[in-house]
C-alpha cells in the first residue's frame, strides 16, 4: 500500500455525474427531481447535456469590463489566516515596543510561533513548562525529531518573543501602583543642548540615538511610574504615545537594551493592541479589465508559475499546489477573480429574447430552453417566479471570470436554495461539496478549528471569504465530494449543501438560483435560522407564499400541494403570535400594504427579518418596527401604546388557503378515483389470469382499454402541463412527440370515444379551440404590410406554449425578423448621433439575409444611399486632416457647413470640426500673448507652440513663434558655454541662481514639545531648484523675479553661514578621541589637506582633481563650491544685451540679470573701503579698525566668492586679508593617533633621523642617533613665519638641549616602545622641540622628510592663541 507524503492533498471521492437523454433533458425540473434522491446525498452533482446541445456565447465581449477581487491565497484558509493574524499581532506588539520581529528558524525551517504559543498555553504556561521540563515534549508535538535538543532552543525563542506577549495578554505588564505628584508648580521640559558634535556622539549606542531622558542638574522632571524614582536617568524611557516614563528594569518583563524605534508604555500598548480587528474581506483590484486583458494576464500567470503551456498543466498538479499554497505562510501568492458580475449590465452568456445578440434560426430554441439560466428561475415549476423583485444572483444570473487558483469559499446559497452553474468555456472549475444534512457538522468543525475567526465574525461563513482543506474536514467526519466541471457542463448544488472550489485557469461561468416545490419547507426553516442569527433575508418568504396562493388555479398540482402545506404552517404561527400580542396588551391595530414598502423599511430592528404579515410599531419611534417574535425588544414603552400593523386579517387569509386546498385536494381526489377505477379494471385482468380464463376478445379488449386509458391519461396530463416539448437534436425540425392540429383533433375525439370518462377531455377540447383561434389570428396578422414586432412576438409566444405543431410559427418567425430589422433601422435613424458607419453596415448585413419583402427593400435602399454619402465625406474629412501642406481655416469651415446636414455620426468630420475650433482658440491666445507690448515667458511660448503642432490646420503665427524659440535656445547654449564647466552636472539655471538647497538640520531632541505659531501669510516654498524655477516662470514681471532671487540669495547666505560654522567646529579641540570625517571620501584627515575658502571644509590633496595646478595666493574653492567657469564681467554683459533684443522672458535670463545686479552692488561695497598703494606698486586695502570690520569683511569676501563672475576686486580683497591677518590656511595634516591639525603656507623639507643598529643592546632600551641634525634652519624658518604672520604672536620658546637624556625617551603619552633594527624618530617643529617615535605619532618616513610636524601640545597652544 502506498502512502502519500505528509500534508499532501488527497482528493475526496467524486460526486455523481448524470447524462440525461433528450427526452429527460426536455424537462429540467422533472429531471432534477428524478436525480434528487441520489444527488442530494453528496450535496453537488454534475450534469452533461446531450451531445449537440451547445448554446451560442451571447455575452458582449467588447463591452464587458469588470474590476476583479484580490485573493491572497494563504489568507483564504481558516487555520492559516489564524496564524497570520497571530503573527500580525506579535509583530504589532513588538513594533510598538521599538523592535522589529524576525521569525526564527529551528532545524532549518521556519518556527511556527502560533503552534508554540498554543502548546505552551495548553500545558499550563511558561512557568509550568519550565518547572516540569516539558520543552522536549513540546518539540515532539511540533514535529521535531527527538534527541536534537530542540527544546532548549524553543524555550529561548518563547522567552524572547512570546513570553512578553503572553504577559501583555494576561495583563501582568500593567502597572497598578498609584502615581504621586513630584512637584506642585508647573514647569517646562528641559533638554540639554550639546555644543559639540563629538560630545553628542558619545551618547550614541549601537549607532542610534537612545530614548534616554536628558535632565538638568538642578531638578528631576521625570520619574518612573513604577518605582516613583527619578534616578538612573540613562535607563529611564519616555513613552512615544503618552510621555509617561519608566525604568527599563521596572518593566515586566524588564528590558535589557534600549529599544531602537518608537516605544510604547504598557498602558498605550493595551490601547493600541486592544482595538477590535477589522473584518476580513476581499479588496478590489486597482485596475479595470476587459475579458481579453484579463485572459492575457491569467494565461501569463499560469504558464509562468508552472513553467509550461497552460493546456499542458495536469489538473491534479494544480489541485495539490492550490491546497499547498493556501496552507503555508512562507509563500504569498496573489490572484484575481472576477466574481458576481451582474448579467443585466453586460448581458448573459446565454442568448435572451429581445437581446442585443441575434441568434440564427437554428439556435432560436436556446432562447426558450429551460436550461438557459435566464429562464430556469422563472419557469412555471419554479417558486422564484412568484418573487416580484429581480434579485441579482438569484433570479438574474451572475457571471464569473476566473484564473488559475482563484477560488470561491465555503458557503451555502441564500435561503438554502438550489444553485446551478454552467461553464461556457475555458479551463475546468474544481468543486467540493458537502450534503445538506452535514451543514451543521461542517460549521461546528470550522468553529472548533478556528475559533478566533468566529469570535470576531460570528457570521463568517455567510461572507464567502473562508476556506478549509477538505482533508481536514474529512478527518473530523464531514463527508466531502469533488468534481471537475469542464466547459459545457452544469453543476447543481442542493439546498443547504456547503460548497467551495477554485478555477484551474482562465474560464467564464454563469450561475443562478432556483427553488422547486420540495424546497418550500426548507425555505421556511431557513428564515427561522436567519432570525436566530439576526441575518437579513433576500426576500420575504411569507410574501412569496401569499403571492403564490393568489394564483392557485393556474399552479401545477405538485406545487399547489407544497404551498398549501407551507401556508398552513404560516397561518398557524401567525395566529399564535397575534394571540400572544393581544395577551400582552396590544389592542391598537392598523392595516398596512407592505407590498408598497421596500424591504429595508420593513426589517425587524432586532433580527432583520423582512416583515410582511404583521409588525409592531410604537409612536415614540415611528420609523422602527419589530416582528411579533421580538415585541419585547422594540422600546421601553408599555405594550398598550404599541400598534399591530398587519397586511391581512386572519379571515382574509382563509380564502387564499381554501383556494390552494381546493386545487391540491381536487388533484388528489381525481388521482385517487382514477387509480381506483384502474385498480378495479386491473383487478379484473388479474382475476382472469388467476382463474385461467381463455384469451377471449373480451379479455383482450379489457387489456386494450387499460393500456389506452393509461396512455391517454398520461398524454393528456402532459399536454395540459406543457411538458411534452423536447429539445430538437439538430436544432430544428419537428419534435419527436409533438402533435399536429389534425392529430390533436383526432386525439380529442378518441378521448370522448373511450368506454370511460377522462377528466382531461374538456381541457383538451379547450386547447383545440385555442389552436384554431391562433391560426385565425396568424392569418389576419400576416395579411398586414409590416405588423409590429410586439404583436408578432406575443402571437409567437402564445403558439410556442401549445404543445402542437403549428405551420404558422415558421412564417411568423420570418415576419418577426423582418419587423425587428425595420424597427431597428428606424430607431437608429431617429438617433443620428449614434448612427455610425459600422452600425449602418451591420444593419445592411442583417437585412441582406432576410426573406424578401417590399418594406424591407425600401428601407434597405434608403440605408444604402445614406451609407454611400457618409463614406464619401468620411474619406474627404480624413484627407483634409492628413493633408500636407495643411489647409486653411476658411477651407475647412466651408467643408464643415456641408457635413452638418448629414444625419449620421461621422467621427472624422467631428474631428475636423474640433480641429477648426482648436485652431481659432490658438490664434486668439497667440495674439493675446504679445498684445500691448507684452514680453511673453518661455514656458507659455513653448506650450503654445507644442499645442499648435497637434492641430492639423495651417496657423500663420506659428513660424514666427518657432523662430523666436530657436533664438532663445541658441542664447541658452551660448550662456551655457560661457558659464558651465566641462562635463558639469549642473544646469545653467542652477549655476546662475543662488544655491537653494537646505542647510544642515538641527538634531531633534527627544519629545521636545514645541508650540507652533500659526502663520498669517502663506509663503511660497523656495527649498529646491524646481521651486525657484516655478516661481520665476510664474512671476508677472522682472521686479517680482528679482525679489524671488533676492529671497533665495538670503537663504543661501544663511545656509552657507551654518555650513561654515559646522565645518570649522570640526577642528576645535575636544576631549573626545573621535576624529571628524572630511573630504569627498568622508574619512578622517590624513596627509596634506586643502581647506575651501567658502565652505571651510577640508579635503585630501589626493581626492582633489588638479591639486598640482593650484595657484598660491589665490582663494581656493572645493569641487562642491566651484559651480561654474566664473567668466569675467565683460563677457557676461553682452549675453544680457542679446537677451533683451529677443524680448522673451525665461528663468535663466532673470537669474543672469540678478547676477549682474549682485556684482554691481558688491563692487560698490568694496569701493567704500579706500584703496592705497603699496611700495611694491600693488593695490591693497587698509582698514582703520580691524576688530570692527572683521565680520563685515568676512561677509564681503564670502559674498564675492559666491558670485559666478571673476572680478579683480575679489583678488585684491583676498590678498589684502591674507597679508594683513594670517597666511592662507590651505593644508591640514592628520594622523591615526593624533587628531590635532596645523596649517602651513608651503611645504618644508623634513628631517628624517638616521637609522641605528640596535644589535647587542637590551630590546627595551631604544637609543636615538648620537648626532642630531642642526636646528638653526628650523629656527630661522620659524622666525620668518613669525615676521610674516600677525596672528603668530607667541613668544619664543626654548627647546631642550640635545642631551642623551632628553632625546633618548619618546615624548608620546602612549609610547608603543618599538623594537627592531631600524627605529625612526621625528622632532616637533613647534615650540617644544621634543622627539617622538614616528610610529607612536602616526607619521610615515616620507611625511617626516618632506613636511613639518607639530605635536599635540604645540597645536593646542597655537589654536588657543
Amino acid at each position: 500500500m502506498t502512502h502519500s507524503r505528509p500534508n499532501e492533498f488527497i482528493p475526496p471521492p467524486e460526486c455523481p455525474v448524470f447524462e440525461p437523454s433528450w427526452e429527460e433533458f426536455a424537462d429540467p425540473f422533472g429531471f432534477i427531481n428524478k436525480i434528487r434522491p441520489i444527488a442530494e446525498n453528496t450535496g453537488i452533482c454534475k450534469i452533461r447535456p446531450p451531445p449537440g446541445w451547445q448554446p451560442p456565447f451571447a455575452c458582449d465581449v467588447d463591452r464587458l469590463h469588470f474590476t476583479p477581487r484580490i485573493q491572497r491565497l494563504n489568507e483564504l484558509e481558516a487555520q492559516t489566516r489564524v496564524k497570520l493574524n497571530f503573527l500580525d499581532q506579535i509583530a504589532k506588539f513588538w513594533e510598538l515596543q521599538g523592535c522589529t520581529l524576525k521569525i526564527p528558524h529551528a532545524e532549518r525551517k521556519t518556527l511556527d510561533l502560533y503552534v508554540l504559543y498554543k502548546l505552551v498555553k495548553e500545558e499550563g504556561g511558561f512557568d509550568v513548562v519550565c518547572k516540569e521540563r516539558k520543552w522536549t515534549q513540546i518539540a515532539l508535538k511540533m514535529g521535531f525529531a527527538p534527541g536534537k535538543a530542540v527544546g532548549s532552543h524553543l524555550r529561548a525563542h518563547y522567552e524572547r518573543i512570546l513570553y512578553p506577549y503572553y504577559l501583555f495578554q494576561t495583563g501582568a505588564n500593567l502597572m497598578v501602583r498609584s502615581l504621586k505628584h513630584l512637584y506642585n508648580f508647573p514647569f517646562q521640559p528641559y533638554i540639554i543642548q550639546f555644543p559639540s558634535l563629538f560630545l553628542i556622539n558619545v551618547l550614541y549606542v549601537h549607532s542610534f540615538m537612545p530614548k534616554f531622558l536628558l535632565f538638568s542638574s538642578q531638578v528631576e522632571q521625570y520619574i518612573c511610574l513604577v518605582c516613583e524614582g527619578g534616578g538612573d536617568e540613562d535607563r529611564l524611557l519616555l513613552c512615544d504615545g503618552c510621555d509617561d516614563s519608566y525604568h527599563t528594569f521596572c518593566l515586566i518583563p524588564p528590558l535589557h537594551d534600549v529599544p531602537k524605534g518608537d516605544w510604547r508604555c504598557p498602558k498605550c500598548l493595551a490601547q493600541e493592541c486592544g482595538k477590535p480587528p477589522v473584518a476580513f474581506g476581499f479588496e478590489q483590484a486597482s485596475r479595470d479589465y476587459t475579458l481579453r486583458t484579463f485572459g492575457d494576464m491569467a494565461d501569463s500567470f499560469k504558464s509562468d508559475y508552472f513553467n509550461m503551456p497552460v493546456h499542458m498543466v495536469p489538473t491534479e498538479l494544480v489541485e495539490k499546489e492550490f491546497w499547498r499554497l493556501v496552507s503555508t505562510i512562507e509563500e504569498d501568492v496573489t490572484v484575481e477573480y472576477g466574481a458576481d458580475i451582474a448579467s443585466k449590465d453586460f448581458g448573459s452568456g446565454f442568448p435572451v429574447k429581445n437581446g442585443t445578440f441575434k441568434v440564427s434560426p437554428e439556435e432560436e430554441d436556446y432562447l426558450s430552453s429551460g436550461w438557459n439560466l435566464n429562464n430556469m428561475p422563472v419557469l412555471d415549476a419554479s417558486v422564484l417566479t412568484h418573487v416580484t423583485a429581480d434579485i441579482c444572483g438569484m433570479k438574474l444570473p451572475w457571471l464569473y471570470v476566473g484564473m488559475c487558483f482563484s477560488s470561491f469559499c465555503w458557503h451555502i446559497e441564500d435561503h438554502w436554495s438550489y444553485s446551478i452553474n454552467y461553464l461556457h468555456w475555458g479551463e475546468p472549475k474544481t468543486w467540493y461539496g458537502a450534503p445538506g444534512y452535514a451543514a451543521e457538522q461542517l460549521e461546528n468543525v470550522m468553529k472548533s478549528l478556528a475559533p478566533e475567526l468566529f469570535e470576531s465574525q460570528p457570521d463568517l461563513l455567510h461572507q464567502l471569504v473562508t476556506i478549509m482543506n477538505p482533508n481536514v474536514l474529512m478527518e473530523h467526519g464531514v463527508p466531502i465530494y469533488r468534481t471537475n466541471q469542464c466547459a459545457g457542463e452544469f453543476v447543481i448544488t442542493f439546498p443547504r449543501a456547503y460548497h467551495s472550489g477554485f478555477n484551474q485557469g482562465f474560464n467564464f461561468a454563469e450561475a443562478v438560483n432556483f427553488c422547486t416545490a420540495d424546497w418550500m419547507p426548507l425555505g421556511r426553516q431557513c428564515v427561522e435560522h436567519y432570525r436566530s442569527l439576526n441575518r437579513y433575508c433576500v426576500f420575504s418568504h411569507d410574501e412569496m407564499t401569499c403571492n403564490i396562493a393568489t394564483k392557485a388555479d393556474s399552479l401545477e398540482l405538485e406545487l399547489a400541494s407544497a404551498v398549501q402545506k407551507d401556508m398552513c404552517a404560516m397561518i398557524l404561527e401567525e395566529k399564535m403570535l397575534r394571540e400572544k400580542v393581544y395577551k400582552l396588551g396590544v389592542w391598537h391595530s392598523h392595516q398596512v400594504d407592505y407590498d408598497l414598502l421596500p424591504d429595508e423599511e420593513r426589517q425587524c430592528a432586532k433580527c432583520r427579518t423582512t416583515c410582511y404579515l404583521s409588525a409592531i410599531t410604537c409612536p415614540c419611534s415611528p420609523d422602527q418596527l419589530v416582528c411579533l417574535h421580538h415585541i419585547e425588544d422594540l422600546c421601553s414603552c408599555p405594550a398598550r401604546s404599541y400598534t399591530l400593523n398587519y397586511k391581512y386579517t386572519l379571515a382574509e387569509l382563509k380564502p387564499l388557503f381554501q383556494a390552494l386546498t381546493a386545487r391540491a385536494e381536487s388533484y388528489e381526489d381525481w388521482a385517487s378515483k382514477v387509480n381506483k377505477i384502474l385498480k378495479e379494471l386491473r383487478s379484473l385482468v388479474v382475476e382472469a389470469e388467476k382463474k385461467s380464463y381463455p384469451e377471449t376478445d373480451l379479455l383482450s379488449h379489457l387489456r386494450q382499454v387499460i393500456q389506452n386509458a393509461d396512455r391517454c391519461t398520461s398524454m393528456a396530463q402532459q399536454l395540459l402541463n406543457g411538458k411534452r416539448q423536447t429539445r430538437y437534436r439538430s436544432g430544428g425540425g419537428k419534435s419527436q412527440n409533438q402533435l399536429t392540429v389534425e392529430e390533436l383533433r383526432s386525439f380529442v375525439n378518441q378521448l370522448y370515444d373511450l368506454p370511460c370518462t377522462i377528466r382531461q377531455a374538456p381541457f383538451l377540447k379547450a386547447l383545440l379551440n385555442r389552436v384554431e383561434q391562433f391560426q385565425q389570428q396568424s392569418s389576419d396578422l400576416l395579411a398586414e404590410d409590416m405588423p409590429g414586432s410586439s404583436a408578432l412576438q406575443s402571437l409567437l409566444d402564445e403558439g410556442a406554449g401549445m404543445d402542437v405543431e403549428l405551420p404558422q410559427l415558421a412564417v411568423l418567425r420570418q415576419r418577426l425578423e423582418q419587423a425587428r430589422w425595420v424597427e431597428a433601422v428606424q430607431e437608429a435613424s431617429d438617433q443620428p448621433a449614434d448612427l455610425s458607419l459600422d452600425c449602418m453596415r451591420r444593419l445592411i448585413d442583417q437585412g441582406v439575409g432576410l426573406t424578401p419583402h417590399a418594406c424591407v427593400e425600401r428601407t434597405m435602399a434608403r440605408l444604402q444611399e445614406l451609407l454611400t454619402v457618409c463614406e464619401h465625406w468620411e474619406e474627404k474629412a480624413h484627407n483634409m486632416l492628413t493633408a500636407r501642406p495643411r489647409h486653411s481655416i476658411e477651407t475647412l469651415e466651408a467643408a464643415i457647413q456641408e457635413v452638418d446636414s448629414i444625419p449620421a455620426y461621422l467621427p472624422s468630420c467631428l474631428q475636423l470640426k474640433d480641429c477648426v475650433n482648436r485652431a481659432k482658440e490658438w490664434i486668439m491666445e497667440a495674439d493675446a500673448l504679445q498684445a500691448g507690448g507684452r514680453i511673453p515667458g518661455l514656458a507659455a511660448l513653448s506650450e503654445l507652440v507644442s499645442r499648435a503642432r497637434s492641430v492639423p490646420v495651417m496657423l500663420e503665427p506659428l513660424s514666427r513663434l518657432e523662430s523666436l524659440i530657436s533664438e532663445v535656445q541658441a542664447w541658452k547654449e551660448s550662456a551655457a558655454k560661457t558659464f558651465l564647466l566641462r562635463n558639469s552636472s549642473h544646469s545653467l539655471l542652477e549655476v546662475l541662481c543662488p544655491r537653494c538647497e537646505n542647510g544642515p538640520q538641527k538634531s531633534k531632541s527627544k519629545k521636545a514639545k514645541d508650540v507652533s505659531v500659526p502663520c498669517k501669510k502663506v509663503e511660497v516654498k523656495l527649498d529646491s531648484l524646481f521651486d525657484v524655477e516655478k516661481a520665476l516662470s510664474t512671476s508677472k514681471d522682472t521686479v517680482s523675479a528679482m525679489a524671488t532671487l533676492s529671497e533665495v540669495h538670503q537663504k543661501e547666505l544663511e545656509s552657507l553661514s551654518m555650513l561654515r560654522t559646522s565645518n570649522e567646529s570640526k577642528f576645535q579641540s575636544s576631549p573626545s578621541c573621535l576624529a571628524p570625517t572630511v573630504c569627498l571620501c568622508h574619512t578622517v584627515p590624513a596627509g596634506p589637506m586643502l581647506q575651501c575658502e567658502l565652505c571651510r571644509d577640508a579635503y585630501h590633496s589626493g581626492c582633489v582633481p588638479g591639486f598640482k595646478d593650484i595657484q598660491i595666493g589665490l582663494p581656493w574653492l572645493c569641487p562642491l563650491c566651484k559651480r561654474s567657469e566664473k567668466p569675467p564681467l565683460d563677457k557676461v554683459l553682452p549675453l544680457l544685451a542679446s537677451l533683451q533684443r529677443i524680448r522673451v522672458r525665461l528663468p535663466e535670463g532673470d537669474a543672469l540679470r540678478y547676477v549682474i545686479e549682485r556684482t554691481v552692488r558688491w563692487q560698490h561695497k568694496v569701493q567704500l573701503v579706500s584703496p592705497t598703494q603699496n611700495p611694491n606698486g600693488k593695490v591693497s586695502l587698509i582698514f582703520l579698525n580691524i576688530v570692527k570690520l572683521g565680520t563685515e569683511l568676512e561677509e564681503l569676501l564670502v559674498e564675492g566668492l559666491l558670485m559666478q563672475v571673476t572680478l579683480p576686486e575679489l583678488q585684491q580683497l583676498y590678498s589684502s586679508l591674507l597679508n594683513r591677518f594670517s597666511p592662507s590656511q590651505h593644508s591640514l595634516q592628520s594622523s591615526e593617533h593624533d587628531h590635532q591639525y596645523h596649517i602651513r603656507l608651503e611645504k618644508n623639507s623634513k628631517r628624517r633621523l638616521e637609522k641605528e643598529n640596535m644589535e647587542g643592546q637590551h630590546r627595551d632600551k631604544i637609543k636615538k642617533p648620537k648626532k642630531k641634525k642642526p636646528k638653526m634652519n628650523k629656527e630661522r624658518r620659524r622666525e620668518e613665519k613669525r615676521t610674516t604672520s600677525p596672528s603668530n604672536s607667541l613668544s619664543d620658546l626654548s627647546y631642550s638641549d640635545d642631551s642623551e637624556e632628553d632625546w633618548s625617551v619618546c615624548s608620546a603619552k602612549q609610547c608603543q616602545q618599538p623594537e627592531g633594527n631600524e627605529v625612526n624618530w621625528v622632532q616637533c617643529d613647534g615650540s617644544c622641540n621634543q622627539w617622538f617615535h614616528q610610529i607612536c605619532v602616526g607619521v610615515s618616513a616620507e611625511q617626516a622628510e618632506n613636511e613639518d610636524y607639530i605635536c599635540v601640545s604645540c597645536a593646542i597652544n597655537d589654536l588657543t592663541e
